[in-house]
């Protein structure tokens, strides 16, 4: 158990800062022009604050500090412990244990502080910044002589940002894990999907290549050679891409089932689903090169799925396909409650799928509201794809 519990804390003290924080976004600047006056008025105007230009200098600073807490969290969590921790020596110093406090209430946004550690910094930085609030809080505790209500009280006020950026932390991982997943079980289907138009174009060659030679005995030897050639490099083809397909499915049994396209789709509408579902095609939608065929008709079959179960109130679902120069268009709406779909539109993970799906190929999804009522998905696929 210590060794588990010391590999755990290893493990934690080398996980490294979030990647790529935000520096500044307009909340950061928002607290500023909020705290730096309300700090000036308090500061000026309590009558039971000591040592007034210093006090307010150091909780300006404080102010500034919430700018670069996301990018260099320990610093700015060393900079106010120096300080504070200066303050307090000076106060123990010249007043006595018994003293009154120099600090004032505009200060508590130091607890912002202990938040970026743990949502942004690294297992270092937190575990160092950790020992610098700890040291912070028992100078406050020996200076001002707490009861143990007090004390177990401040104690919970300075564990609760760290525990909610820690937890922030986590979540957002896990979402951002979730999200890579997704987008990794698409690429997987699409290269499968791939693999399977690949190996019967190559299996095609391979066939033919093998006829060639039964009857190429009245033929020159270069054609029997050249067919035989041929042959070996469909076979080497099909054999790669039957191990590259192998490692991408993990172990997982191979789908034999046809590769769906354009020509299901209008089959989408006669599952008896609730809203039913209109389907309209347009324009030229034949001959698509089969990795665009079978994308169309995975985004429609989403589409659908998402809004039957998420469109609430919904009359209808229509599906419109349409070809469109270089490009194919497919357009899935409902009119069902607005609210209702804004609000889970993003707690799942399918529109992430379908979006990546869509920029593989070489073409845009956008997913959203409707101006009057309400939800739509809009793709557009180049005819000849990447």
């Amino acid at each position: 158990m210590v060794t588990d519990a010391l590999r755990y804390g290893l493990e934690l003290w080398r996980e490294p800062p979030v990647a790529d924080p935000p520096k500044r976004v307009w909340r950061d600047w928002a607290i500023v022009g909020v705290m730096i006056p309300v700090a000036l008025l308090e500061g000026l105007l309590r009558p039971d604050v000591i040592w007034r230009p210093w006090v307010i200098v150091l909780a300006l600073i404080a102010v500034w500090t919430t700018l670069w807490r996301r990018t260099h969290p320990l610093a700015m969590v060393a900079l106010i412990a120096v300080l504070v921790s200066t303050t307090d020596i000076i106060a123990l110093i010249n007043l006595g244990r018994g003293g009154e406090p120099v600090g004032l209430y505009s200060m508590a946004l130091f607890l912002i502080l202990p938040y970026a550690l743990f949502r942004w910094g690294s297992g270092r930085d937190a575990a160092l910044g950790m020992v610098l609030l700890l040291t912070l809080f028992g100078l406050s505790i020996f200076r001002d002589s707490n009861n143990l209500g007090d004390i177990v009280g401040g104690f919970i006020v300075l564990l609760l940002p760290v525990e909610m950026g820690g937890a922030v932390r986590y979540l957002t991982a896990t979402r951002d894990q979730r999200i890579e997943q997704a987008r990794s079980g698409e690429r997987e289907q699409l290269a499968r999907e791939l693999h399977d138009t690949v190996a019967h174009h190559v299996s095609a060659i391979a066939i033919q290549a093998q006829a060639g030679q039964a009857v190429a005995a009245t033929s020159p030897d270069t054609a029997i050679a050249a067919l035989a050639t041929i042959e070996q490099e469909a076979s080497r083809t099909l054999a790669e891409m039957r191990h590259m397909i192998g490692a991408l499915r993990q172990d997982a049994e191979a789908d034999l089932t046809p590769q769906r396209g354009v020509a299901d789709i209008e089959r989408l509408a006669g599952n008896g689903t609730r809203p039913p579902v209109e389907i309209e095609l347009t324009g030229d939608v034949e001959r698509l090169p089969a990795a665009i065929d079978a994308a169309l008709y995975r985004l429609a079959q989403e589409s659908i799925t998402n809004a039957v179960r998420h469109a609430r109130q919904a009359s209808r679902i229509a599906v419109r396909l349409i070809g469109d120069g270089d490009v194919v268009r497919l357009v899935v709406n409902d009119d069902g409650d607005p609210v209702n779909r804004s609000a889970t539109a993003g707690k799942g993970f399918g529109l992430v799928g379908m979006r990546e799906r869509a920029t593989l190929l070489g073409g845009t999804l956008e997913a959203g509201p409707r101006p009057d009522r309400g939800w739509q998905v809009t793709a557009v696929l180049p005819r000849e794809g990447r």
